[in-house]
């Protein structure tokens, strides 16, 4: 019988000997332990030291979304240095603080270096090892008989935003179940369907290099980076454009601002009616374009009427004469003027009407197609990869668990809405789940209430994750698939206009693990559905994604990228909507047959009670989301979050900065430092989320920081599916 290791056991600093590759290049230069794993477990894979030489090796960063190109120095079958990838459109050579870490995450210790299996009770900490076979195994076996007892609707599947996404979205619809999450309504969900529902496209471009005038509304640039749009606003900046930034907290991008509005959380749609109000009253707004390619500007004249700056300023208290002055000189900047789309905005379940006014005040610019303003979709003028042949998928049974499209007619199914769907898993409505494979998510964290999130998990028969390191979800998984790290592996090919590039291996896999393609691949020929993802391995795969081009995978994996040379871009559909009328709906069709106001309009926010405050979340430049708080290297310069705090507050209260403090909601308790500071608003409490983990896996980051989801109430806008995270109220006392 395999040896049961604990979490303290697998993880432990004492499991490494100095003396290897990575402790003599790493930790000699970091001052922090990262070695190799005893050879009595068993967990060393490859011979790094074996492989003599120098070479530069051109991939994709995945220490975020954004996809950078990242050009590794690998010296004697070490990583020795990131650099940011010049020719790569996505960072243009510049690497962020995560990207740069990325050699820690290679070699931490606290990778999962084996297949695992639950060895103890769900929860417990206790574990084998297993072998691939086995672990596969006993995963497509527990997927088969939840399918043959209760149908394939009861197995549940999530994933989040990567490059393999597509081929585990094959799984699932081979699989057959109707049930997929992904983390949209967690982020921008709101932004998504409110340009949908305008446009036709759920996420226009903008066009930063000709803006003249720019206004963000929540969005932080400065520590969210995307980073050539973060590149692009900071260019922006330097170019004397006027930009505007709507937030409650001082942001490192409210700090690059020309002007920061501290606005009241939930009341971002206030200033942009009396925006629209003003342009409207003042003829201000683009009337040939407006007439050509919108529909419904009558009904948003009535609408907006009584939506005046002094009614605004009572709602946003943001000053009248400032929202009067900033309608006219952005009007005046027009069509180079952009009120940016931003991700998430107030996090209400009003957001989904700001949103709305925002895609309306754009086309009221007439800055479609035009320099300086929105880039329309540009997937004609991208390069089309070639597809996997497979067969057609079984038509998918049952009501999907997350109400789409039952209780929530307006959410797209791509993207679902995942705190409604752990709901139900408590509830048993409409039906029971009884699985769930998660692939590079972590919705322990990630969820609003957080110990529903894990009381969900307690209650399923099964629960698989595909995950590089031991996460808050993967502490209560039945079987964990360990992933190799992006720097070991392939994905699939990433199109971007005239150009494809690949994430390709840097160094062969340090462990016992498998990029997802191959898992999903091999679970699948254990489930009896491998036709459906037809290709032996990662090359035979990409190959197949390169045909349509003059180029084979061992020129692509040596240069980095392949560019199409006399490709044209097709701009011929540009004003070709893809809404009901075939133009900029100003009066939304579809809301309309929902019942729903078809121009953007007001509802007005809760407020928190006396001794209560708003409770802000963001990021932060040194960290993505709930994944990178184990990264030594990123803990050396952003350790742990705290509670930001106006100084009225803090005084109130005797807490001095990095004092601890106590934040309650109605469904949680966290103690955490004080951060205090002016740069908020006295209403309003600020957390970097993605601190506080339960795994004790995660050895660097257990114990640091308070989570901000065993905080957030689940309050879910009934339009867009989007979670209104900020509608939580907290107390603050000194702990």
């Amino acid at each position: 019988m395999s040896k049961v290791y604990t979490w303290d056991q697998l993880f432990s600093r004492r499991q490494f000997i100095k003396g290897s590759v990575a402790a003599g290049v790493l930790g000699t230069a970091a001052g922090i332990g990262l070695f190799r794993p005893e050879s009595n477990l068993g967990q060393g894979k490859s011979d790094q030291a074996a492989v003599k030489g120098t070479k530069l090796v051109t991939t994709i960063c995945e220490q975020c979304v954004w996809r950078c190109g990242v050009i590794a120095r690998v010296e004697d079958g070490v990583v020795k240095m990131l650099e940011g990838n010049p020719d790569h459109p996505n960072n243009l050579g510049k690497l962020c603080p995560r990207g740069n870490a990325g050699i820690e995450t290679l070699y931490s210790p606290d990778r999962i270096k084996f297949p695992l299996i639950r060895a103890g009770a769900r929860g417990s900490g206790l574990w084998r090892r297993a072998s691939w076979d086995e672990a596969l195994s006993y995963t497509a076996e527990q997927m088969k008989k939840i399918k043959d007892k209760y149908g394939a609707k009861a197995m549940m599947f999530n994933s989040t935003d990567n490059l393999s996404q597509p081929f585990f979205e094959i799984l699932l619809k081979a699989y057959g179940t109707p049930n997929y999450g992904t983390q949209r309504s967690l982020c921008f969900n709101s932004m998504t369907t409110g340009f949908l529902y305008t446009y036709g496209t759920p996420q226009p471009g903008t066009d930063f290099s000709k803006c003249k005038y720019m206004i963000f509304t929540g969005r932080n640039l400065a520590e969210g980076i995307s980073n050539s749009e973060t590149q692009e606003m900071i260019e922006m900046v330097v170019r004397g454009v006027k930009v505007v930034v709507l937030d409650p907290r001082f942001s490192k991008t409210a700090s690059k601002a020309t002007e920061w509005l501290p606005v009241r959380p939930g009341t971002d749609s206030a200033f942009f009616l009396a925006m629209i109000n003003v342009i409207i009253k003042e003829k201000l707004y683009n009337e040939a374009f407006v007439n050509q390619y919108t529909q419904g500007f009558e009904d948003l004249v009535t609408e907006v009427k009584d939506y005046t700056p002094e009614w605004a300023e009572k709602k946003c208290e943001i000053p009248a004469t400032a929202i009067r002055r900033i309608a006219l000189d952005f009007a005046e900047a027009a069509p180079a003027a952009i009120a940016h789309p931003n991700w998430r905005t107030s996090n209400f379940v009003n957001s989904f009407q700001t949103e709305r006014a925002i895609a309306v005040l754009n086309a009221l610019m007439g800055n479609w197609a035009q320099p300086g303003g929105l880039i329309p979709d540009q997937e004609l003028s991208t390069l089309k990869l070639g597809v996997l042949s497979h067969p057609a998928f079984p038509i998918a049974q049952g009501i999907r668990l997350d109400g789409v499209p039952w209780q929530y007619p307006m959410v797209p199914l791509a993207y679902g809405v995942i705190q409604t769907m752990r709901d139900n898993i408590l509830t048993g409505k409409p039906y029971e789940a009884k699985g769930w494979l998660i692939s590079r998510q972590n919705p322990v964290l990630s969820i609003p209430e957080r110990q529903k999130t894990i009381n969900a998990l307690m209650k399923l028969d099964f629960v698989a994750v595909i995950d590089i390191q031991a996460s808050d979800t993967a502490y209560y998984a039945d079987v964990i698939l360990p992933e190799s790290y992006y720097l070991e592996r392939f994905d699939g090919l990433i199109p971007i206009k005239n150009k494809i590039f690949i994430r390709q291996p840097v160094v062969e896999p340090l462990y016992d693990t498998k990029s997802s393609l191959m898992i999903y691949k091999e679970l699948a020929d254990k489930l009896g559905l491998g036709e459906f993802l037809p290709f032996k391995d990662e090359k035979d795969l990409l190959s197949q994604q390169l045909k349509p081009f003059a180029v084979d995978l061992e020129e692509l994996q040596r240069v980095g990228h392949y560019e199409m040379e006399d490709f044209q871009e097709d701009h011929s559909k540009d004003f070709e909507f893809q809404t009901s009328s075939g133009k900029i709906e100003i009066s939304s069709g579809i809301m309309a047959q929902m019942g729903k106001k078809a121009v953007p309009t007001w509802n007005e926010p809760p407020r928190p009670e006396k001794d209560q405050y708003y409770l802000l979340t963001g990021k932060t430049a040194q960290h993505t989301q709930m994944f990178t708080q184990n990264n030594r290297w990123l803990l050396e310069v952003f350790p742990e979050n705290r509670a930001w705090l106006h100084t009225s507050v803090a005084a109130k209260i005797g807490v001095k900065m990095n004092d601890n403090v106590v934040l309650e909601s109605e469904v949680g308790k966290v103690s955490v430092k004080a951060y205090v500071t002016e740069g908020i608003r006295p209403d309003c409490i600020f957390m970097v989320g993605g601190f506080g983990h339960v795994s004790k896996g995660l050895k660097a980051a257990y114990g640091l920081g308070a989570s901000d989801s065993a905080l957030h109430k689940t309050i879910t806008d009934p339009i867009s599916g989007g979670s209104a995270l900020s509608e939580t109220f907290v107390t603050v006392s000194k702990a």
